[in-house]
């Protein structure tokens, strides 16, 4: 029997993102404001500024980065799991083009920054340029309408999304510092009773939530980053293969619109308050700039491209419809658009103030390139 997909579902995640990537680029400019103007102080004393929540006792920047992005990540696997179940990922043939895809616009930027970075205090930065940010890449190519077909636009969400949980895993394997087992293994005991509520068919979604703010407590206190619990929680929640609203797509509908109109661009305000200086021109030419640009921009277009290339070519899949080679050249350009992942990897790879802002900068110059020729690029482009 055929699944039946609901596509309103997607209709609404995708006319949230394209909304909120505007409202994102907003708050990056205010932040950008901020920390160039007299208020650049004020500003930074008032993201340490602490809020104790119970036992938990940390700044406000600190609830940003940990708190609020985690329940982006929540929304992100959301995202990965009704794709799995009916959307493009859900069976072999649908999936195989943006997992590819997706891999290798991970791997080649990785290699493109390690090899710029091999042997420097900056290496560990090398998950920087593999993200994708899935609201300005499909605020771009909205902007675009009826110049792409359709189903190019469903390819970048999907290749967006396997990006997502690639940017995951690769927090939760490589930026993790030090492991506490018996917190681990308390998280362990919360998501093994939240799936056998899923296995039982526990339908509210209060039985799931509460044990889910327990769960990021103790994967918090584990040593793996907390966003990680998110996607998690995400993984237990129910869902059907029906056009009938499941728990999950309640919940989905329930956090598209905070996620992308409030926690994003609010996490955007708080970590993109770049001063600039001097420094950071030549920094663009420093082994850590061209890793970040290079990778995002050359790296990102390589590596969708070749990759899609190579699938189609091996018979493993086929280009989306109305699409031709040209559209997935100007897909993977868009797709250099890393920004939000690729500035909170950044925050998790360094520790020196200087690095920090020296990749931000990087980030932001990257992502711009990356969108504003991946636009003109796609616009030059005719149909198929």
């Amino acid at each position: 029997m055929a699944k039946i997909i609901n596509l309103e579902v997607f209709k609404r995640f995708f006319k949230s993102e394209q909304i909120g990537g505007f409202i994102l680029l907003t708050f990056v400019i205010i932040s950008l404001i901020l920390a160039n103007t007299a208020f650049k102080e004020s500003f930074a004393n008032f993201l340490e500024i602490k809020l104790v929540f119970g036992p938990v006792n940390y700044s406000i920047l600190a609830w940003i980065n940990d708190g609020l992005m985690a329940v982006f990540f929540l929304l992100v696997g959301l995202e990965i799991k009704r794709e799995l179940i009916e959307g493009e990922l859900s069976s072999t043939k649908s999936a195989t083009l943006p997992v590819i895809a997706a891999l290798g616009g991970m791997l080649v930027p990785a290699t493109i920054y390690f090899l710029f970075n091999k042997g420097a205090g900056t290496a560990s930065g090398w998950g920087i340029p593999m993200a994708t940010d899935i609201a300005f890449a499909l605020a771009i190519i909205a902007m675009l309408g009826k110049n792409v077909p359709t189903s190019l636009k469903i390819f970048l969400a999907a290749l967006a999304i396997v990006d997502d949980l690639g940017a995951i895993l690769v927090i939760a394997i490589f930026y993790t510092n030090e492991i506490h087992f018996e917190y681990l293994a308390m998280a362990g005991g919360i998501f093994i009773l939240l799936s056998l509520m899923n296995y039982f068919g526990v339908k509210n979604l209060f039985f799931y939530i509460i044990p889910g703010i327990f769960l990021w407590y103790f994967i918090h206190h584990s040593g793996i980053h907390a966003t990680v619990a998110g996607v998690l929680l995400a993984f237990t929640i129910p869902t059907n293969e029906t056009d009938v609203l499941s728990p999950l797509e309640k919940l989905e509908h329930f956090l598209t619109v905070p996620v992308n109109y409030i926690i994003m661009p609010i996490f955007a305000l708080a970590n993109t308050n770049i001063t600039f200086q001097k420094e950071m021109i030549s920094g663009l030419i420093s082994p850590l700039g061209l890793g970040i640009i290079i990778g995002l921009f050359v790296g990102k277009t390589i590596g969708v491209t070749f990759f899609s290339w190579l699938a189609v070519k091996l018979k493993w899949a086929d280009l989306p419809t109305g699409a031709g080679w040209k559209h997935i050249l100007g897909l993977g350009m868009l797709a250099g658009i890393g920004f939000t992942m690729s500035i909170f990897i950044a925050l998790l790879s360094f520790s020196e103030a200087l690095h920090i802002a020296e990749a931000k900068f990087a980030i932001l110059t990257a992502s711009v390139l990356s969108g504003v020729v991946g636009f003109v690029f796609l616009k030059s482009v005719k149909k198929v």
